[in-house]
């Protein structure tokens, strides 16, 4: 092998911070529109406008405020959601009956949007927290109920061969032999479920909200500003990417036996 040609195979780039490239080159483009009078701030507030801004919502506690609802309002609706998705994926996935039963109207639920259920939640629950939570409960219930149903269908059948001549129970088969078989697909539904959860937070919010980050970001929309728009949108971004990285930990030292699949 021809010695230029084997020092271009021995280099390779830093993918790691060539990934920061482009958005930094974005934001710099960003400022220099805003700074020039291209994008005006009434449409789009500069980058430097909202790192300020940011820091005096801090400086007010008006932000951690914010947050603390949302994460609040998240957290019991996938709470609720997860439990309902991975109770009926179980029941739908270990009979054919409970499969007939569950399966069809969570293919229909599925694909009901976001928005045309804030009417009917309104009149149930009326304008309170209600509605909100179950929107999130419902946006992270679907995804698990999909990827842990298909993954306990998946489970090789020779371990439920294996638990029946171990003679184990319905909790010992599902607690041993079909929750760990299914597990990988679990938690992509987790991650799924996670990230559609914070959508529908953000539309449940933009709803009748008196607190929260939506709160926050209609409040902006009423007196044209756009740098709190802006900060109410990166902060939902920031907190999706964290709790993405959560789950992608609990991935990791779940499924460590198979870290060669998983190309750690």
């Amino acid at each position: 092998m021809p010695v230029r040609a084997r020092s271009a195979a021995r280099w390779r780039p830093r993918k790691t911070w060539l990934r920061i490239v482009s958005p930094l080159v974005i934001v710099v483009a960003w400022q220099l529109a805003s700074a020039g009078g291209v994008l005006p701030e009434r449409l789009l507030a500069s980058p430097v406008t909202i790192v300020r801004t940011t820091w005096e919502l801090i400086q007010e506690g008006t932000l951690q405020e914010a947050i603390t609802v949302s994460l609040g309002r998240a957290a019991t609706g996938f709470v609720i959601g997860a439990v309902l998705g991975i109770g009926l994926a179980v029941l739908a996935g270990l009979s054919t009956v409970g499969e007939y039963i569950v399966d069809p109207p969570m293919q229909m639920l599925r694909t009901v949007p976001f928005y045309g259920l804030i009417p009917l939640l309104i009149l149930w629950f009326g304008i309170g927290e209600l509605p909100k939570v179950v929107l999130v409960a419902f946006g992270a219930a679907i995804p698990l109920y999909l990827n842990t149903f298909a993954g306990i269908r998946g489970v090789d059948s020779k371990l439920a061969e294996l638990a029946e001549v171990q003679q184990l129970g319905r909790v010992a088969l599902i607690g041993h032999i079909v929750l760990p078989g299914a597990l990988p697909q679990i938690l992509v539904g987790l991650r799924q479920s996670l990230g559609i959860a914070w959508l529908a937070l953000i539309v449940a919010e933009q709803v009748n909200a008196d607190a929260g980050l939506g709160f926050l970001i209609n409040d902006a929309r009423e007196f044209l500003r756009t740098d709190v728009i802006v900060v109410g949108l990166l902060v939902y971004c920031v907190l999706g990417l964290l709790t993405d990285a959560f789950v992608r930990l609990i991935e990791r030292k779940a499924l460590a036996w198979r870290r060669g699949f998983l190309g750690q």
